[in-house]
């Protein structure tokens, strides 16, 4: 009897100290985050107290729910931030938002070829993150060089992660299209439809402020206009003020920006 006591006492115990020394982990890991996200991200410094809070139960809801691999790298907790931060800045917005057509993020040591090599003797490295289809259906690939790139460069409006987060959220009814029924409501259907192809003809005539890119196809104006609207809010207001009110009202972030 007395073995049997002493037993489920350190049991007791093993599982008391495993729950502590797994919140602390977590507490560090939640300081962590916080002097990364102060450090590299932009959007999450024009947060308050309170929605920066918010920002990182995000960050962690996300990374409960998708897993993220390096592919011939380790990766270090700025990684799997900056994955993270690009998840959650296009719908934190929204209250709630689960990416249901992702399973896992594959993080490439560089650019990477249509064939997913990345070796220096891959030809044609051009690509700098996609979201998978056929086999890869359910999987993102980011360079990330790329990713931190699009952090910790601050005077540019590229952003690769964000851009392929926008191509994930476009696709939830179905179609990259450039028209997210999740962000875009039917009644802003047509009025988008109308700006997109306006400003995408701008682009194309070089009398733009959005680069070159968002003229290939109305899925790439939505990803290169995000692109653009998160990292340099105030210069896109000023710049092409219609554009982003639209982009305001679709992404539900006027208090973000």
């Amino acid at each position: 009897m007395l073995y049997i006591i002493l037993s489920i006492l350190l049991a007791v115990f093993i599982l008391y100290a495993f729950t502590r020394s797994k919140k602390k982990s977590q507490d560090r890991a939640v300081n962590d985050w916080h002097t990364l996200l102060k450090k590299h991200v932009d959007f999450y410094k024009r947060l308050d107290k309170k929605q920066q809070a918010h920002f990182r139960k995000r960050m962690q809801l996300f990374l409960d729910e998708i897993y993220v691999e390096g592919v011939e790298i380790g990766l270090t907790e700025l990684d799997y931030v900056l994955v993270a931060a690009s998840a959650v800045i296009p719908v934190f917005g929204f209250g709630e938002w689960h990416y249901n057509n992702l399973s896992g993020v594959l993080i490439y040591p560089d650019s990477f070829n249509e064939d997913l090599k990345f070796h220096d003797s891959a030809a044609d490295k051009r690509i700098l993150g996609m979201v998978g289809t056929g086999q890869f259906e359910g999987q993102m690939i980011l360079s990330r060089k790329a990713l931190h790139h699009g952090f910790n460069n601050k005077t540019d409006k590229l952003n690769t992660g964000i851009h392929e987060f926008v191509h994930l959220i476009d696709k939830t009814d179905g179609l990259t299209d450039g028209l997210p029924e999740r962000l875009i409501p039917y009644e802003y259907a047509m009025p988008w439809l109308a700006l997109m192809h306006k400003e995408m003809e701008a682009i194309n005539k070089n009398e733009s402020d959005l680069r070159s890119y968002g003229g290939t196809n109305q899925q790439e104006f939505l990803a290169v206009a995000a692109e653009y609207f998160f990292e340099r809010p105030k210069l896109l207001k000023r710049k092409l003020p219609e554009l982003y009110k639209m982009l305001e009202d679709c992404f539900q972030s006027e208090t973000y920006t």
